[in-house]
């Protein structure tokens, strides 16, 4: 494609005022309504001085400026241009947004953090998602870095990365049909260690996911995750709440005498569908074995704390020798994980492997609104988080409504095919209608967002 010899471009100007550049916004924002997020904004926050005034009016602006792809405060303007006052009442300045979120305390976002969990409860009640919410679901657990820079950040530090940042921590609930959304979410300082808050995290995660389910559910929830979090509080939280785990071990003495324990014939060979790139010796892995062995987890603590499950181990051929020197006898890779659920142990490996899906959610928001933590106050960033979370679960209510392939689309292709869409706004008769481009690729998905969002639109004619 090249530029147009016919009809040569020879000027541009910003002269039209009734011209949004993400008219997507509009039935986006009609399901963030009908979920009540602005409601609950005003009846849980209560943020001191003027600076907290119509909490839900600026909790709305923050989401929507962060589903059309604000990163940071100042992006928070591309609100107030063109016609978008014609669509929205109360386009805030990004320094009033600013100034709303420099006014939050630990306990405003705690309070926020409710008004999220419920917002999600509403969410799910009046779009597609987690339809299948009633069947067995998994709840994944896992932390990521979020790289600042700088030295006026609160709580920034080098963690387990090496990179200068703040701790994110996350819980998703993914079901069999579904694509994963946010549960839980919590900020720490970047130098924490990955365990610390996750058993507040875990339970809170686990409230809001009963209350997303029916009373009756007796299917099972497994809370998968990785060795960081393998210690007592964690997975003692998750039985208690009546979930099982499937947390990946240390190998420690105890889970390396178990292993060596496990009867040769007892290994089942397991052929992986796609092969897995191995990091430590840098080739492709396409074969492993798994077998399990009865293992009581933290059985150095008092009786009433001991977790009975077993140790699911997948071995894989250790590949770290020199080249042309075959050794006398196999020498093997243990990964190992701890599990309290029913499954086979083949089934049961593959679940857990699944754990990854978590990361998706990570890039995604580093791909979005957490690709900075925009304020210099803690307490601010950790909003920030939370408000990154509501509209990660909006834009995904969003995809789920429009159907098909942007039923599991990331949030950047969510945006450019349905948020992102210039149009034109025309009034007759009190009311708005707007002018979008023909032939759009993704008409129909757009047209059955508005139709979910703000009712059947009008044929409007040219």
């Amino acid at each position: 494609m090249r530029l147009s010899h016919t009809v040569p471009l020879v000027a541009a100007s910003f002269d039209e005022p009734n011209l949004v550049s993400c008219a997507g916004l509009a039935p986006v924002m009609g399901l963030a309504a009908s979920a009540g997020l602005a409601d609950l904004a005003d009846r849980w926050l209560t943020v001191p001085s003027d600076k907290g005034a119509n909490a839900g009016g600026k909790v709305s602006a923050l989401v929507a400026g962060m589903v059309a792809g604000a990163d940071s405060i100042d992006d928070m303007a591309l609100l107030r241009h063109g016609g978008m006052a014609r669509l929205f009442e109360r386009v805030y300045a990004p320094s009033t947004l600013g100034s709303f979120l420099r006014s939050f305390r630990f306990g405003h976002v705690r309070q926020l953090d409710a008004v999220a969990s419920r917002f999600l409860v509403g969410l799910v009640g009046c779009t597609p998602l987690l339809d299948d919410v009633d069947g067995p679901v998994m709840v994944d657990v896992d932390d990521t870095i979020v790289q600042v820079h700088g030295y006026a950040k609160q709580g920034a530090g080098f963690g387990y990365s090496g990179v200068r940042g703040l701790n994110a921590l996350l819980a998703t609930v993914t079901t069999t049909r579904c694509a994963p959304l946010i549960l839980a979410q919590r900020l720490r300082a970047g130098q924490a260690n990955s365990a610390r808050g996750a058993k507040r995290l875990v339970a809170d995660a686990l409230a809001t996911l009963a209350r997303l389910r029916g009373p009756k559910t007796n299917a099972p929830v497994l809370v998968r995750a990785d060795s960081a979090f393998y210690g007592h509080a964690t997975i003692g939280a998750a039985i208690s709440a009546g979930a099982q785990v499937s947390v990946t071990v240390r190998m420690d003495p105890k889970v390396k005498t178990a292993i060596a324990s496990i009867d040769e014939h007892a290994w089942t060979t397991i052929d992986y569908t796609d092969a897995v790139f191995d990091e430590q010796t840098r080739r492709w892995i396409s074969r492993a074995e798994v077998a399990e062995i009865s293992f009581t987890a933290f059985s150095s603590r008092k009786a009433a704390e001991r977790v009975t499950g077993r140790l699911v181990v997948r071995r894989i051929p250790d590949l770290a020798t020199d080249p042309g020197q075959d050794g006398l006898f196999d020498a093997w890779r243990f990964h190992a994980f701890f599990t309290t659920s029913d499954l086979d142990t083949v089934t049961a490996d593959k679940t857990h492997r699944g754990h990854a899906v978590i990361e998706h959610v990570n890039a995604d928001l580093k791909n979005s609104a957490l690709a900075h933590l925009p304020s210099g106050h803690f307490a601010a960033n950790a909003a920030w988080l939370v408000l990154a979370a509501i509209a990660f679960n909006l834009t995904r209510a969003a995809g789920g409504v429009a159907g098909g392939p942007l039923t599991k689309a990331t949030t950047a292709t969510i945006r450019r095919t349905l948020i992102n869409v210039a149009a034109r706004i025309a009034t007759s008769g009190r009311r708005a209608r707007l002018h979008l481009p023909t032939a759009w690729p993704w008409e129909n998905a757009w047209t059955t967002l508005f139709r979910h969002g703000l009712g059947p639109p009008t044929a409007a004619t040219t």
